[in-house]
Order: C-alpha cells, then sequence, then structure tokens
C-alpha cells in the first residue's frame, strides 16, 4: 500500500503534467464580492475542467517514530520535522509579528516537485500564534503588503533540497526501522521543541531555549529542580534525558496526513455526514448555532458561497487540507467576502515572481486540535496558502510564503 509521502511525490498536485509544455499561470481571483460569486456560478459549467484537488484527513501515526524528518512526513500537531534541521528560521521570523511570542507548529506537508531538481525534497510549513486577537488584526494586515512587509500572526515557510544534500540519503527511505539521517540537527528550545535553542541555561548550560518567556516556563515547571541537580552533582542520565523532552502541553495533538482525491469521494452518499460536517467546521458548536449565524447572511452572494462551500465540504467532512499546485487551481472560499484579487496576492519576496495558490487549511483542524468555543479561542473559515511559482532556490533555506485568513462575519466583530 502507498504511503503518504509516496503518493504527494508521484501525483500532479507536486508538478505540472511531463508533457504540459505550456507556462503556469499563478492563481488570479477575481476582486470582489461580485467576482466570487462568478466563481461558483461558473463551477456547473467548468466542472470537467476543474484542477484535480488533493485532500488531507487526520490519523493518529499508526506505529512510534513514523513522522521523523528523514521519513518525509506530512504532518499536523506535535512538533514540526524540519527539512534542513540546521539552518532553521529565527529571530523574527519564528515570532508572531503582533505580540512578538514564539509561533506555534500547525502542519507541514511534504510536497516535492518532479521536474525541479532543486525541489528533489520540499516540505511546506504552517506555524500560527495561538492568540485569536492576533489573527484577527492579521486578517487586516494582510492587506497592506503593498506598504511594505506586514506583521504576520500566521506564517509559511518553504524549504527544499536537491536529491544529494548533507543531510539525507539519495536512496529513498526503506520504513524498516533501518532509516537513519546523515547527520544531527540544530539543538532546539527545550520547551516547545520547534524553533533554534540559541539561549543555554546559564546555570546547567544544558537546557537550550528560544525566548526568555520559554525558559521562564520551563523552569516553575520542573526545570529548576533538574538544574539544580545537574549542578550539585553528577547527573544521573534520567535527569539529562528528561531535559530533552518537550512537555506535550506546549504543542497541538500530533497527526499523521493521510491524502487521497477529492473524486474517492461519493458525493451522493455524504447526506448522512452533513451534520457532522457542520459541527466541525466550527469545531462542535452545534447546529443550532450554525444556523443562526447561517441566517445572519443578508447578500445572495455571501449565500451561494457558503452554500457551495457547504456542498463541497460534505464530501468528506473530516478534510482539514486542500491541496492542488495545477495552474488552473483556486482556493473554495466559504464567503464572497474577503477574498483576494490578484493585485493582492504579492510577488515572491525573494526572485520577484509570481506566486499560485497551492494548498488551503479548514477550520477542521481546530476540531482535532481540540480548540475550544471561548470568545477567544481561534477560529477561522479558511486560509489559503500561496506559493513561488517557480519554487525559486535562493539562499536562505527557509522561505516565507504568504498565506491569506479568511474569517467568519462573526469573528471579525470581536
Amino acid at each position: 500500500m502507498e504511503s503518504s509521502t509516496e503518493k504527494f511525490g508521484g501525483l500532479r498536485i507536486t508538478s505540472l503534467d511531463e508533457d504540459d509544455e505550456e507556462t503556469v499561470v499563478p492563481h488570479q481571483p477575481r476582486p470582489g464580492s461580485a467576482a466570487a460569486a462568478a466563481d461558483y456560478e461558473d463551477d456547473d459549467e467548468d466542472e470537467e475542467e476543474e484542477a484535480e484537488v488533493t485532500l488531507g484527513v487526520l490519523k493518529k501515526p499508526k506505529r512510534p517514530g513514523l513522522l521523523l524528518r528523514h521519513l518525509f512526513p506530512s504532518k499536523a500537531g506535535g512538533i514540526p520535522a524540519w527539512l534542513d534541521p540546521v539552518n532553521l528560521p529565527s529571530g523574527k521570523s519564528s515570532c508572531c509579528g503582533f505580540c512578538g511570542e514564539p509561533l506555534q507548529f500547525v502542519l507541514q506537508i511534504y510536497a516535492p516537485i518532479e521536474d525541479n531538481a532543486a525541489a528533489f525534497h520540499r516540505t511546506l510549513f504552517m506555524f500560527m500564534c495561538p492568540s485569536m486577537a492576533c489573527l484577527l488584526r492579521d486578517q487586516h494586515e494582510q492587506w497592506r503588503h503593498k506598504h511594505g512587509n506586514p506583521c504576520r500572526s500566521v506564517k509559511v515557510f518553504r524549504c527544499q533540497l536537491p536529491r544529494t544534500n548533507t543531510f539525507y540519503s539519495t536512496e529513498p527511505p526503506k520504513h524498516d526501522g533501518s532509516d537513519k539521517p546523515l547527520c544531527p540537527g540544530a539543538p532546539v528550545c527545550h520547551w516547545c521543541g520547534t524553533w533554534k535553542g540559541d539561549k543555554i541555561c546559564s546555570s546547567c548550560k544544558k537546557a537550550r531555549y528560544c525566548s526568555e518567556k520559554h525558559q521562564v516556563l520551563h523552569w516553575r515547571t520542573g526545570h529548576k529542580n533538574d538544574c539544580l541537580q545537574i549542578i550539585s552533582s553528577d547527573a544521573k542520565s534520567s535527569v539529562l534525558s528528561a531535559i530533552g523532552k518537550v512537555p506535550a502541553s506546549t504543542s497541538w495533538p500530533e497527526f499523521e496526513i493521510e491524502i487521497d482525491y477529492e473524486g474517492t469521494f461519493d458525493s451522493d452518499s455524504c447526506d448522512e455526514n452533513n451534520s457532522k460536517s457542520l459541527a466541525m467546521q466550527r469545531h462542535g458548536k452545534p447546529d443550532a448555532m450554525m444556523q443562526s449565524w447561517m441566517d445572519q447572511f443578508e447578500a445572495d452572494a455571501d449565500n451561494k458561497c457558503w452554500a457551495s462551500f457547504q456542498d463541497r465540504v460534505s464530501r468528506a467532512p473530516e478534510q482539514v487540507l486542500r491541496y492542488c499546485r495545477e495552474p488552473n487551481a483556486k482556493p473554495l472560499w466559504a464567503l464572497s467576502g474577503g477574498c483576494p484579487s490578484n493585485a493582492d496576492i504579492p510577488s515572491c519576496s525573494y526572485c520577484k515572481g509570481p506566486l499560485c495558490y497551492e494548498f488551503q487549511i479548514m477550520p477542521q483542524l481546530l476540531f482535532y486540535f481540540g480548540v475550544g468555543n471561548q470568545p477567544d479561542s481561534l477560529d477561522w473559515a479558511t486560509i489559503a496558502v500561496y506559493t513561488c511559482q517557480g519554487s525559486c532556490d535562493q539562499s536562505v533555506s527557509y522561505k516565507e510564503e504568504f498565506a491569506w485568513v479568511q474569517l467568519y462575519p462573526t469573528t471579525t466583530r470581536r
């Protein structure tokens, strides 16, 4: 049975057809509500021309060690399996642009491009500030990219490597327990396990941190005692190993992302799943509340977009990810308002070439992460990600791409 990694590597979602020699055209959505409504009106007419979308659903890992970096996983939650384990994003790149706190890992997608030798290995990483207040500010800030580098609370990084590199074998993983990386990675923060541990505990000289806040949190939750043991005597191996353990409460639950084509789901048999889909889209909110929210729509465009969104998602209610890098691909928007126009999508920050739509995350992800329904809890309609069309190979290992946040109307009024 094919693994998810093998499917991602072989599907058209990661590259154009071999016999397609046309120039790739970036996603160019039409501006305004009327344009978004027109997209949905054209869906039925152009269905045969639609790009083939791949869906991602979450499953618990079948066995320990399945999501390590040298196995090139697609995963959500937990800590990132960095593709380049040495040259990690650092400084302001790893922090929320509003509150300044280190970002939390959301998910990563292994998406190599077959006809790009520099992207033989290619992974996209998404991070987010867990503060809803910061996400609300992010949604406003994303319109300001023309006025310089906007602050963001949602960040996506692209990392790619050629087949021959210093970190991994040129041969594919065997998945028999014998696979090993060629070299160790950079030491990471002992609190979050995500970002590079540039700061060292001044007492024991063992524990590392990405920020002063994480050092304080680690000290208060147990490192104070471990640190004293290390200083006062020769530490036992159990104490030293405890230093490297990341507290499970600091990250969202870890899942493997399994993929399949959207066309494999039978839409005619999805009626029984509609209530489940509604609940999951708002991570557990009851259907009555969803209906009340829907009643607030007044514009026909919003009603039509939401109905189309709901119908499409109901084919596979558990989807947390929609992926398609084909030239005619476009996001599935929940609302007609708040969609980007062509002018709203910036150029690549590195090569200045165009960006193209590649994937979006769905609100169902919040259900799996156990995010609550409090007024300050994270919530979104969808977050679409645009990446460099040419997947440029610049000197920096982790290149920041562009994310577009679409929130529910009730959320934006907080």
